[in-house]
């Protein structure tokens, strides 16, 4: 059976997740009792015909005890060991973000109290999740994304991904907002030149025409695509082999906007070609949603 664990601080898009999940034909559980893992995954395994416990999704948090989620690692080897398939995708997002989620549902955060305040309880809570989040399969991180992008994201990534096979996320993003938290692998391409600095191009991107002319007439701009496309192809399989899930490659400029996104393009096309499950995301525009290679 295969069994998919989603966890995350409150407020950064577990229910969305799982709720993916439920569409997609898992048997889903929120707030499961870490200490009933067990049982659940021993009935199901037990069924001559598990049908729908054949795929199941729990969600699992803070409000487990603290003493379960310290002894997380121990029950998650554990149940690898029973045969069970186990993912973990764990989902977070940056303080402010939080703090503003918090702030426009009106909700109380699951840790907070008369003693602890919202900003303390989210610090507190990372800190409790970290013998999940340092396990996770996939790292999502939802900040600046809305409800819908994360559903896209969770449905392009988990259920268009073969079987041991890597799902590869290419996205682009500009330093000065800060380097994404979900990366894996986060290349510097600011040594390109920058196009923001003609003036006839500030008002395109790195999708646009006119800049894809500009940089490709650099040669630096063909050597540094052609240097991490030989990086990657000698690397991802070695990640593949040891059971990694999914990979995100993240390719970062000033602001985000072309230097980063035009490479990001090109390497999600030259991979698109050698794996199944290729997305291509530019966390600085919005308006081009994430999407399949």
């Amino acid at each position: 059976m295969k069994l998919i664990i989603v966890s995350g601080r409150s407020g950064s898009g577990k229910s969305t997740a799982l709720h993916v999940l439920e569409d997609l034909g898992f048997y889903c559980i929120d707030n499961l009792p870490i200490g009933l893992l067990f049982p659940l995954t021993r009935e199901a395994t037990n069924q001559s015909s598990p049908g729908r416990l054949g795929k199941m999704a729990v969600s699992i948090d803070a409000r487990n005890l603290s003493g379960e989620l310290s002894n997380f690692e121990d029950i998650y080897r554990s149940l690898q060991d029973t045969g069970v398939t186990v993912e973990i995708i764990y989902l977070d997002a940056d303080e402010q973000s939080l703090l503003q989620r918090f702030h426009a549902t009106r909700r109380k955060h699951p840790l907070s109290d008369d003693k602890t305040s919202l900003r303390e309880a989210i610090v507190s809570e990372k800190r409790l999740l970290e013998p999940l989040s340092k396990l996770a399969d996939l790292y999502v991180d939802t900040t600046g994304l809305s409800m819908y992008e994360l559903r896209d994201m969770v449905k392009q990534r988990v259920a268009g991904r073969r079987e041991q096979e890597l799902a590869l996320l290419f996205q682009s993003f500009g330093f000065k907002h800060g380097v994404p938290l979900d990366s894996d692998y986060v290349f510097d391409v600011r040594c390109l030149p920058n196009p923001y600095w003609d003036t006839t191009l500030r008002k395109f991107v790195g999708t646009d025409q006119p800049v894809i002319d500009f940089l490709e007439k650099e040669p630096l701009s063909r050597k540094m695509v052609d240097d991490l496309t030989s990086f990657l192809e000698n690397w991802l399989p070695s990640f593949a082999d040891s059971n990694r899930s999914y990979m995100t490659i993240s390719i970062g400029c000033t602001g985000g906007q072309h230097r980063s996104v035009y490479i990001c393009e090109q390497l999600g096309r030259h991979f698109s070609e050698k794996y199944s499950n290729v997305q291509v995301r530019h966390t600085e525009l919005p308006h081009l949603q994430s999407r399949e290679s």
